[in-house]
């Protein structure tokens, strides 16, 4: 009796032989795209202190700075995708490096809070091209069956770079100048370059679709005048102002005309079909909603290590090693909890943990014991792992594999979208319960100076500090101000991730049994179930 042949192989054999060396390769590329936003996390604070030390930038500034990147990266993922799709994957994806290395040198040189801004957005454009680009061809060098497992250490990769990238940057702000955390990707760049073109194959889409123009310019500028009226509220602490109410309204209905324009486009670069399987909706939905809360709460937890406890950047990179370092372990081992108990089990347990320990930081105050944080941290980073492997398998496998730098892009783009939502709303928030609360405290500062004064924990402590002696009751005041302002902010994070944990719990499938199919039916079924 013969033994069954073993199932054709799609990928060249030299390909194959290669193919964890060039996922190598690739988390590297990941690598650097990533950690430049842990490395900003740590130096944000360094960066709002005035100059010589840093750029003296406000808390909205801040904001922009990392909004900047984040908003021009995730407006032209789907056009670079498709650009990939089209040109190569290879070609965009070196090119998309080159462009993140020039900005990283730039924005190293910044002059003003203003170029620093630009600059990001320069790095944005460059990561853009990058990001889709390296999912695209991980599912090209692996075959199907050996994807989950792939894309499980892709998303440890995100978590590699989430913990080098604070204590990478605490090190190099105890050396160096601020704008050494953009200068140190530059090398990086280079290496990752220089392996590219030895070890990674070049791929493309046989039957590649048209570039959509106008939907990324709809998509843009919706997001950017969202996210605009959204920080400038926090700013004024009034989101009835004429001016946030203006710009938030005209961003959502562009966006809204950025729906029905992609609805009607014979060659859409979001195919909005896609959102009708509930199964999809729900894990992009679920995507959003952690960087959401990731990002806003990483936001305000640098200025409590340094602002209120008084943490040196290393140290602050130090104690955030246990969120990053967790998914780092348990991304990869997230798929065979899914196949003991299922995506929906997995998901909606890991949003559960995410927002019990988001509600958490509600119980933190200057005093809190270290160890009470680590454990926080601990649990956060876990929760996050099990949510975001057994998703992204999900999206990734929902489309064909020619598409798979259309699918990589709407995941990410995804991801972008909830980050800087994230930043803008919680960071707004946390801005104006700061300034409800330290108003009354702002006596001894003089009249003309005191909104500025009131706009963030830093603009406060560098006022007390101008006072001499008068200004301590004020820092003392800022510190509880800002502790109250965090406990609000970890609120609203909280329930944005119990949200999410609902969203899977309806949306996602159970255990089912795999239906009688194609490969590709059954592959799905697999991966969600």
């Amino acid at each position: 009796m013969t033994s069954p042949a073993a199932p054709a192989r799609r990928i060249p054999e030299a390909v194959h032989r290669r193919r964890w060396v060039i996922l190598g390769v690739l988390m590297m590329s990941l690598l650097i795209v990533v950690l430049d936003n842990s490395i900003l996390n740590v130096a944000i604070k360094t960066i709002s202190t005035p100059a010589p030390t840093g750029l003296g930038a406000t808390q909205s500034q801040l904001e922009w700075a990392i909004n900047a990147y984040t908003l021009v990266f995730a407006g032209l993922l789907f056009t670079a995708g498709l650009l990939g799709d089209r040109l190569g994957r290879k070609k965009v994806l070196i090119g998309g490096l080159a462009v993140f290395g020039a900005g990283s040198a730039l924005a190293a040189f910044s002059g003003s809070p203003a170029e620093l801004i630009v600059f990001r957005a320069v790095m944005g454009l460059g990561a853009a091209f990058v990001m889709p680009a390296t999912m695209a061809v991980l599912m090209h060098v692996f075959e199907r069956d050996e994807q989950p497992r792939a894309i499980g250490i892709w998303t440890g990769g995100v978590g590699l770079a989430i913990a080098i990238g604070p204590i990478t940057g605490g090190l190099l702000l105890d050396h160096f100048w601020w704008g050494s955390v953009f200068l140190v990707n530059v090398p990086i760049v280079a290496l990752a370059v220089a392996l590219m073109l030895w070890l990674v194959p070049d791929s493309r889409d046989p039957k590649p679709g048209r570039l959509d123009p106008v939907g990324v310019v709809l998509s843009v500028a919706g997001l950017v005048l969202l996210v605009y009226g959204i920080i400038r509220g926090g700013q004024l602490a009034d989101f009835t102002d004429l001016t946030v109410l203006a710009t938030t309204g005209a961003g959502l209905a562009v966006l809204a005309a950025f729906v029905v324009f992609e609805k009607r486009s014979d060659h859409p670069s979001v195919d909005i079909s896609a959102f009708r399987n509930k199964v999809f909706s729900a894990s992009i939905t679920a995507i959003a909603l952690v960087f959401f809360a990731l990002l806003g709460v990483t936001f305000f937890t640098v200025f409590y290590l340094q602002s209120v406890r008084g943490h040196s950047p290393l140290e602050t990179g130090l104690l955030m090693l246990p969120l990053a370092a967790t998914q780092l372990l348990f991304a990869p081992r997230a798929r065979l909890m899914v196949d003991r108990v299922g995506s929906r089990i997995t998901t909606t347990a890991g949003l559960v943990v995410l927002a019990a320990t988001l509600a958490a930081f509600a119980l933190l105050d200057g005093a809190t014991p270290l160890w009470f944080l680590e454990a926080v941290f601990f649990l956060m980073g876990t929760g996050m792992a099990y949510v975001m492997t057994p998703v992204s398998v999900v999206v990734m496998q929902a489309l064909p594999r020619e598409k798979a730098g259309s699918a990589s892009a709407l995941s990410n783009t995804f991801r972008q979208v909830g980050g800087a939502l994230g930043i803008a709303v919680l960071g707004s928030v946390l801005s104006t319960a700061y300034r409800t609360d330290i108003e009354g405290a702002l006596g001894p500062v003089p009249p003309g100076a005191r909104h500025a004064a009131g706009e963030s924990i830093e603009a406060t402590l560098a006022v007390a500090d101008r006072l001499g002696p008068r200004g301590e009751p004020l820092a003392d005041a800022a510190a509880d101000a800002f502790l109250y302002a965090m406990h609000v902010t970890a609120l609203w994070g909280a329930a944005v991730a119990v949200l999410g944990a609902v969203v899977v719990a309806v949306f996602l499938p159970g255990r089912t049994p795999a239906p009688e199919g194609d490969g590709r039916d059954r592959a799905l079924v697999t991966a969600a179930d």
